[in-house]
């Protein structure tokens, strides 16, 4: 049997030049290292994780045109021709945006995939780390519907995914700029001919998410639109919340920026297949985030802590953002190291196969070794090295960007991200 995750070196050089003649721009050459992608090899589709960040420390121009570079050469070994259909871009600066936007439209073109900005500055003290998506295999449609929506469509299986979704400068508040951002989201479904029924992943990104806004954290306030908006769209019939007996909520990630705004992205699912199925994912050793106690948050968090996907026999595994929380308390105080342990602990519980068995998926469970990528944010600058250590021991050759950014509890140092792709296995 074919490996179906390979975590993958890259050994080509990249050419110079762009692919787009006449924009005055060259790219240097790849300073590829090792382990920045995986390879997940579903048989007629293939996905690759790209977690680039650039090993050049000289201008963002120049950096950017090196992630760029890096990212075609590896799709260019790929046995299908592969389209980016996603990214996330983590600035050092907001400064640096306008000059990445002009890079990308230059290599992307009318195919520009659904991209988030976010500043969360690289620990590595890069100007920017790019994680991107890439698909391809026969069959395999891609459109480009409107600006940061991408629609990709294969074996009856239909994705929507919706980055860069921004509130209105006329919402100030927390709560305006969530639900503000939040009924955008809907509203750019249901363009696109879905809704937020079909969401399985949401990323918030919230500039002061532990400040305090009129007494309030900000956090917080963000939890009560949230709460406001689904308990809306089910009112209107545009979401179930309980799904035979499970409470249906996406895999989500909230998780600070820097300045004070917010930013949004979702992927929804859209299928008929009757051998998909869907089950969120609780941790046994945590309390549910949407049954946390008003001392956390008026209107607790609305999400699940993982949310698993079995198509045939595959099993894919996003995992919500997850941090050193035992029961629901905030656990190693102060200590670096041991609450990474700790939240990979919590990680390889959440998705391990007495988990998925206890949720009705029986061989369904994914083991450390089928994680296909993380992203690992660090609160404070100074534990970079610390946290980076313990994640290359526990998780070993894994794509992984670093970022710094603040976590949704002041008391909490790291918080990490990521998507398992496993098989079924015979009892």
């Amino acid at each position: 049997m074919k490996r179906m995750l390979s975590h993958e070196e890259c050994q080509h050089s990249c050419h110079q030049g762009n692919g787009n003649s006449g924009t005055g721009n060259h790219m240097p050459p790849c300073l590829l290292s090792a382990q920045q992608h995986s390879v997940v090899d579903l048989e007629k589709v293939c996905r690759v994780a790209l977690m680039v960040t650039p090993q050049e420390t000289g201008e963002v121009v120049d950096q950017a045109w090196e992630a760029v570079s890096t990212i075609r050469a590896i799709l260019r070994q790929q046995a299908h021709p592969m389209t980016v259909t996603s990214q996330t871009v983590f600035l050092r600066s907001a400064e640096d945006e306008e000059a990445c936007r002009k890079i990308f439209a230059a290599y992307f073109g009318d195919r520009a995939p659904a991209t988030n900005f976010i500043v969360q500055p690289p620990c590595g003290g890069q100007a920017l780390a790019i994680e991107a998506w890439a698909l391809g295999g026969n069959g395999v449609a891609v459109e480009f519907p409107e600006p940061d929506v991408v629609q990709v469509s294969y074996e009856g299986l239909r994705w929507t995914q919706l980055s860069g979704i921004v509130p209105p400068p006329t919402a100030t508040t927390a709560y305006d700029q969530t639900k503000e951002a939040f009924d955008e989201v809907a509203n750019r479904l249901e363009r696109a001919g879905t809704s937020f029924n079909d969401v399985v992943r949401t990323w918030l990104y919230q500039g002061g998410i532990t400040e305090d806004e009129d007494g309030i954290e900000r956090y917080r306030e963000l939890n009560r639109a949230r709460t406001d908006f689904f308990a809306e769209q089910e009112s209107q019939g545009r979401m179930a919340i309980r799904r035979g007996d499970s409470i249906f909520y996406p895999a989500s990630t909230g998780i600070g920026m820097a300045g004070r705004g917010l930013a949004v992205s979702c992927l929804a699912l859209q299928t008929q297949r009757t051998d998909v199925h869907l089950q969120p994912l609780e941790n046994p050793q945590q309390v549910s985030a949407f049954d946390y106690a008003k001392s956390f948050s008026a209107k607790s968090p609305k999400f699940s802590r993982a949310m698993a996907m079995v198509v045939g026999d595959y099993v894919t595994t996003w995992i919500s953002g997850t941090a050193s929380i035992v029961n629901s308390e905030s656990v190693h105080l102060g200590d670096i190291e041991r609450q990474t342990e700790q939240t990979i602990d919590n990680i390889q519980r959440l998705i391990g196969p007495e988990n998925l068995e206890r949720h009705g998926l029986p061989g369904a469970g994914a083991q450390i070794a089928d994680l296909a990528k993380v992203r690992v944010y660090v609160k404070r600058p100074e534990d970079y090295e610390k946290c980076r250590v313990v994640c290359e021991r526990r998780f070993g050759p894994l794509p992984t960007i670093y970022a710094q950014a603040d976590v949704c509890r002041g008391d909490l140092l790291v918080e990490i991200e990521g998507v398992a792709f496993s098989r079924i296995r015979e009892a």
